[in-house]
């Protein structure tokens, strides 16, 4: 419910941001745009005739360098003058922006140790767990890549054309590149402590795996860790319901701020963004269902049917957890084990959201798109890895793919302010990747069971 009225508030937030910044944008910024706008213009105009001119001793050459020179300033004083017009919107999604990477560290340690540690009993479970993790690990890649295939066909944030901010102008695009050093560099940490302060989300992943495997490894003793490790990841996660709270007020800044200074027109590129991420879905739902084909036949078919209003709980909500009690108990009557059940589906609320994964890679390479920032093949390749990696200590609470793309732009220094351009739409994509999430884990539970001959037919198939 509260979840819900959260939504209802996000969109509320995003109705008065725009109306705000288009009125903004008319009485208050509109001159100064207008300003710029000449300013960019006089300015590429004195580029061209200084282009034109061969000898630069010459009293034309210097009097076009003076005037190229003080349109400069004219623009650069109008855009400080803008900013400092919307700074009163802006704070409001930086504060949000901030309290979400303090909370990304803990977060990301204190769910993977315990989701590592519950994997631990593939010791005691054998093939179950190593069925479970192949699925799951392949369902990642398969998302993760149809998100980044999908993304570069589309190529919506190319239309937005946006400015990097102050911080980032003098960067070199090429600094966007992870060499072999610099990613070790970001892999292995040289103090836990260090790595939580500077948000390094792979290392503290390295040291999460490690804790939780020699947690897992002690037996009785390392029960009291996991319980204490469970109950700190609840008051992380009941921290973030906290900050999710003040959405609606960064949604108003960001998307006031975003419309006053670029106008209505950023809006048709939201739209198009939004139909391109659910075409992008659709696709992921039928690769879902046919790889459960292979495996279940036509029962897969069942069993989406099985599952549709759960599915339509993860859509209503904007959370798969929601939903887990209705997929737990449309699975056993689907004719799933218990035993399989209760190990594959909590599992995968950890590690195999399917709808959450493509649409980390669709957004942060947006996000590229949006600031002009060139990504090669290689460096896609490698934010698709570290995405592989860094997703797996996140649960599905809404909102919570941000927490991952914001510990994962900077590294390819793609500045953490584009994650102002999601948050008005997030709760609009939240839904879709919810509902994927729970048709992911709901197959990949039924696939795990029929491999292990554990998937009886219920009265309900046969007839």
């Amino acid at each position: 419910m509260h979840k819900s009225k959260l939504t209802l508030y996000i969109f509320i937030a995003l109705i008065l941001g725009v109306v705000a910044g288009y009125i903004y944008n008319v009485h208050v910024i509109g001159e100064i745009n207008n300003k710029i706008s000449n300013a960019d213009a006089n300015i590429k105009s004195i580029s061209t005739r200084l282009l034109t001119l061969k000898d630069t001793t010459t009293v034309d050459y210097r009097s076009l360098k003076v005037q190229k020179a003080a349109q400069a300033v004219i623009r650069s004083k109008n855009d400080s003058l803008r900013d400092d017009k919307l700074e009163g919107f802006t704070i409001l999604s930086d504060i949000f922006l901030r309290l979400i990477k303090m909370i990304v560290g803990p977060l990301v340690f204190t769910t993977l140790v315990v989701g590592v540690a519950k994997v631990g009993d593939i010791k005691a479970v054998g093939r179950i767990g190593g069925k479970t993790l192949l699925w799951f690990l392949s369902a990642t890649l398969v998302s993760l890549l149809l998100g980044m295939l999908l993304i570069n066909i589309f190529k919506p944030g190319a239309a937005m054309n946006l400015p990097l901010p102050d911080s980032h102008l003098g960067t070199d695009i090429k600094a966007t590149g992870v060499s072999l050093k610099d990613f070790i560099g970001h892999v292995f940490p040289k103090s836990f402590f260090e790595a939580m302060a500077n948000n390094e989300i792979l290392q503290i992943v390295v040291f999460s795996i490690f804790f939780g495997v020699a947690t897992a490894a002690i037996g009785e003793k390392g029960e009291i860790v996991i319980k204490a490790m469970d109950a700190i990841a609840h008051v992380i996660l009941k921290i973030t319901g906290y900050v999710m709270k003040l959405a609606p007020l960064a949604v108003f800044g960001a998307i006031t701020a975003v419309i006053a200074k670029q106008g209505l027109g950023i809006l048709s590129t939201y739209a198009i963004f939004i139909g391109e991420f659910y075409f992008s879905l659709i696709m992921l739902w039928l690769i879902i269902v046919m790889a459960g084909f292979f495996v279940l036949r036509n029962r897969a078919f069942t069993l989406v049917n099985r599952i549709k209003d759960a599915m339509l709980i993860a859509f209503g909500t904007s959370t798969s957890e929601a939903a887990y009690p209705k997929v737990l108990l449309e699975l056993e009557r689907f004719g799933c084990s218990s035993k399989i059940v209760s190990f594959v589906l909590p599992l995968g609320y950890s590690f195999n959201l399917d709808g959450s994964m493509m649409y980390m890679t669709f957004a942060s390479i947006f996000l590229a798109q949006a600031y002009g920032i060139h990504l090669t093949f290689a460096h896609e390749i490698t934010m698709l890895l570290i995405l592989m990696v860094t997703s797996k200590g996140v649960a599905g609470v809404p909102r919570a793919s941000l927490v991952v793309i914001a510990g994962t732009i900077g590294m390819f220094n793609i500045p953490e302010a584009g994650l102002a351009l999601l948050i008005g739409i997030d709760p609009l994509l939240d839904m879709g990747r919810s509902a994927t999430n729970v048709l992911g884990n709901a197959m990949a539970t039924a696939v795990v069971s029929k491999w292990e001959n554990e998937l009886a037919a219920s009265d309900a198939d046969l007839t």
